[in-house]
Parts: C-alpha cells; sequence; structure tokens
C-alpha cells in the first residue's frame, strides 16, 4: 500500500478497507488488555486513572507530531479512544467479579 501511487478510488478504497482490517486486529488487542486490567486491579475505583489517561492521550499526540499526522484529531481520537476503553474495562470488571 502506497498512497501516493494511487490512481484510482478503487485502489484508495482498497487501502483504506485493509487499513480498517488492521485497525480493528488492533483494537481487538487493546481491548483484550483492558480485559487484563480488569482482572488484575484491587479495585473498581483504580479503573478510572486520569493521570493515566492524558498520558496515554499525550503519547498518541506526541507519536502524531513526530510523524506529521494531524496531532490535535489523533489526540481526540485517543481520548474516546481511553473513555470507550474505561467503559469496556469498568464492564469487564464487574463481570470478573459478579
Amino acid at each position: 500500500m502506497n498512497p501516493d501511487s494511487y490512481t484510482t478510488m478503487a485502489e484508495v478504497r482498497a487501502g483504506v478497507d485493509e487499513l480498517d482490517r488492521q485497525l480493528v486486529a488492533l483494537l481487538d488487542q487493546r481491548f483484550a488488555h483492558m480485559r487484563a486490567a480488569a482482572r488484575i486491579k484491587p479495585d473498581r475505583g483504580a479503573v478510572r486513572d486520569e493521570a493515566r489517561k492524558a498520558q496515554v492521550i499525550e503519547n498518541a499526540r506526541a507519536a502524531a507530531d513526530r510523524l506529521g499526522a494531524p496531532a490535535e484529531i489523533i489526540a481526540d481520537l485517543w481520548d474516546q479512544l481511553v473513555e470507550a476503553s474505561i467503559a469496556y474495562e469498568m464492564v469487564e470488571y464487574d463481570r470478573i467479579r459478579g
């Protein structure tokens, strides 16, 4: 996949579709880590960690900057991702502890 060499929208769409498959697979791995965190954390109050949330978002923003990607858009996406991850981890925490 080299977007700079694409000449048709079909190539663009095929590239985007492939990236989406890869992103979903990576998100599956990320949520597996959330399940592990839910299992390991000692209490439900430990699930939300605002300092860690800020660090994760800043790490994504800095990585985007290094790549020349739109850092603010990526930071906003990561904020949504982290919030979804926290919500998922809460559900998993409750499920594990019944």
